[in-house]
Parts: structure tokens; sequence; C-alpha cells
């Protein structure tokens, strides 16, 4: 995450919890038109409560909009973010971000996707195995060999999904992978439109 994303995500995290869901972590993505800030949020790692159709409990459409709401008046009182801006409220989706080292040991063995911040051995952009974690360190395998990256130097990391081994992909010629079953994330936005004093009223705009 970058300074600002971690600066907020400290801030908003609290929040979050105090609504029965975690805070995984924060994007924050400035543009000359407005920024955007999208947060992720996921159910915790020690919530095993299960559904009524016998799969792990996951975040609800509800349970976005709620945290849309709260982190936005949240927001308003709290000012960190100068200029318009829009917030979007996420479930970490199939091909998950990764932002802590936590979420690296979690989902060892996983394909991840991966931006370094500084280059490293001449790469910018990587994509391999998860092979474990050391310290502040995440040891990928990449093309047979281990590539260890400090956590500081990944700018984003996202999970590679297993298209196959979810039925959305054929596994050999001919076949037809399953439809509709990936789903997507949901993302509640609001615009916020502030002045150089103080932000206006919130009028929240629902993205298409």
């Amino acid at each position: 995450m970058t300074d600002k994303a971690t600066e907020i995500s400290k801030l908003l995290a609290p929040t979050v919890a105090s609504l029965g869901v975690e805070l995984m972590g924060a994007e924050y993505l400035p543009s000359p038109g407005g920024a955007v800030l999208r947060l992720y949020i996921d159910v915790p790692a020690d919530d095993v409560t299960i559904d009524a159709d016998g799969e792990p409990r996951s975040v609800t459409i509800e349970e976005c909009e709620a945290v849309s709401r709260e982190v936005s008046a949240q927001l308003d009182v709290e000012d960190p973010i100068s200029g318009n801006y829009t917030l979007e409220v996420s479930s970490p989706g199939i091909d998950r971000p990764l932002f802590t080292l936590p979420h690296y040991q979690r989902f060892v063995g996983e394909t991840a996707k991966v931006t370094l911040r500084l280059p490293q051995d001449g790469r910018r952009r990587l994509q391999g195995r998860i092979e474990r974690v050391e310290g502040d360190t995440v040891v990928f395998l990449l093309d047979g060999k281990e590539f260890p990256v400090s956590v500081e130097n990944i700018d984003k990391a996202r999970i590679v999904p297993d298209w196959v081994a979810l039925g959305l992909a054929p596994s050999k010629p001919g076949a037809h992978p399953k439809a509709d079953k990936a789903g997507g994330d949901k993302r509640p936005a609001r615009q916020k439109t502030k002045s150089t004093n103080k932000p206006a009223a919130d009028k929240p705009t629902r993205a298409e």
C-alpha cells in the first residue's frame, strides 16, 4: 500500500472492526479529476460461521453499504484527503488483494501476481507461487527458483485464481466452463465533492 493508503487504513480499521468485518487494506488512487479510495473488507480470519448453504460466511452487500456509510462520516470529520474523491467499499473477490504478511502466510501455496515498488533483479512485475514467509520477506517460486521479496518493496499483489479448480475454465479441450460462479466485487461508491475549507454535504451515488 502507498503511505496515504496505509495512513487511511490505520485510521479506519477500528470503525470497520466495530461493524463485525475486517479492513484488509486500502488503495488510494489520486488523479487530476478526483481520487479513488478503495477499501477491501473481509470476514475476520477467526470467524468460522457457516451460512445456510454450508459455506463459510462471506461479506454481504449490506455489510459493504454499512461500512461505506460509517467510514464516509468518519472521513468527513477526520478529513485525511484533500480535494474530490470517490469512496468504494469492496469484498475481496476471487482474485483477492494481499496487503500484509499474514495475508501471504494465509495463502502459501497459491499463485500471486505482484508489482514491485523498486526493480529487483531487473523485474518490476512477477507472477509466482507463494512459498513461505520469513520475517518481513515473502519468498516466491519463479521458474523453479526462489525469489525473496521484502514486503516493503511490494506495491500491489493479488491472488491468481485457479479457474480450472474453481470450475470456471475448461480442464481439457472441448470442455465448457461453468457460468455465473465467479461473482463480482461489491462496491457501493460514494463520490465526495469537497471545497478548499470543508467537505460538502455527503451525496452518495451508486456506481454502475
